[in-house]
């Protein structure tokens, strides 16, 4: 059974269940880099905002023998646990005074979102785009992120100059770039897995990872940390060398100095073969190899 044909079944089984008083929809959501994930969406008639819950797991425990019955109760479960109460007033979304100091932005691949970005404002920053967004946050819903629309700027009556203005500001505000050794985030690693401890590693064993890893606080959407002003610019002076930036991930970047042994090429096959094999395809940023020049002060794509 497909994801297609799944979700229709899942949706009735959910409906029949829930009555009359309850609307329930198959949603089809497009993430990054243009991947569709389906998810149902359930709202009683007293609400507004109800979470998109992805079907992707319970298609997955479907194919691992789980019966369907097991997995609509399961499915519900989530809904009552997730989603508030009656209606959430959204209306403060429409005035530009009162989301201006969250809106923050974030860098995606520009060749594998051009759908979407016909739609949204949006800055080239080399084979990327910065996007912004909303980062909501809530007693009731938690946090979260709407993303912007053109038809958000036109309703606030605002530019894309003075989004990109406004996130410059409120995205190092909102979420603090981070940047971590190796050696500081194996052992992050160890202690939370608490099978391994630092006194497994020796000295001579971190400094043989000479990288770094830029993201921010939270850990979510921390690429765009190497567009934050000056960062880079003072990473570098550190070193006071160039270096090269790998895109793990749109949550994240490694940075590796510049020795001056030519490992470029190799950089390159291990961020094609990493995006290809280890990262969820929604969260690639780019197959390419960037680096940062100490001596122009910018970043440019090695190939």
């Amino acid at each position: 059974m497909d994801i297609n044909e799944f979700a229709e079944k899942i949706c009735r089984a959910v409906r029949r269940e829930l009555g009359k008083d309850y609307r329930v929809e198959v949603k089809r959501v497009r993430k990054n880099n243009g991947i569709i994930r389906y998810g149902l969406v359930i709202l009683a008639r007293d609400q507004n905002v109800a979470p998109t819950i992805y079907l992707d797991a319970f298609l997955e425990a479907y194919g691992r023998g789980t019966t369907f019955g097991e997995l609509v109760r399961g499915l519900l479960a989530v809904y009552r646990k997730d989603t508030p109460g009656d209606s959430v007033d959204m209306e403060f979304f429409r005035s530009f005074e009162k989301v201006k100091d969250r809106i923050c932005y974030r860098l995606i691949g520009r060749k594998e979102n051009e759908d979407l970005l016909r739609n949204v404002p949006y800055i080239e920053f080399l084979d990327l785009a910065v996007c912004f967004y909303y980062a909501y946050q809530g007693s009731r819903l938690g946090e979260g992120s709407i993303l912007i629309h053109d038809s958000h700027v036109e309703m606030w009556n605002t530019c894309t100059a003075e989004l990109l203005g406004l996130a410059g500001k409120n995205t190092p505000r909102l979420f603090p770039w981070v940047c971590s050794s190796m050696k500081e985030i194996l052992a992050g690693m160890a202690e939370s897995a608490g099978s391994v401890t630092g006194e497994d590693f020796t000295e001579e064993c971190w400094e043989e990872i000479p990288m770094r890893v830029l993201s921010n606080s939270k850990r979510i959407n921390g690429a765009v940390c190497m567009i934050y002003p000056e960062v880079l610019a003072g990473l570098a002076r550190e070193g006071a060398r160039g270096f090269y930036i790998l895109p793990s991930s749109v949550h994240e970047v490694i940075l590796l100095e510049d020795t001056g042994d030519g490992e470029a090429e190799a950089f390159k096959k291990m961020i094609v073969e990493i995006n290809h094999t280890q990262v969820a395809p929604e969260e690639v940023l780019s197959d390419s190899l960037y680096y940062y020049d100490f001596a122009e002060k910018r970043v440019k794509i090695i190939f």
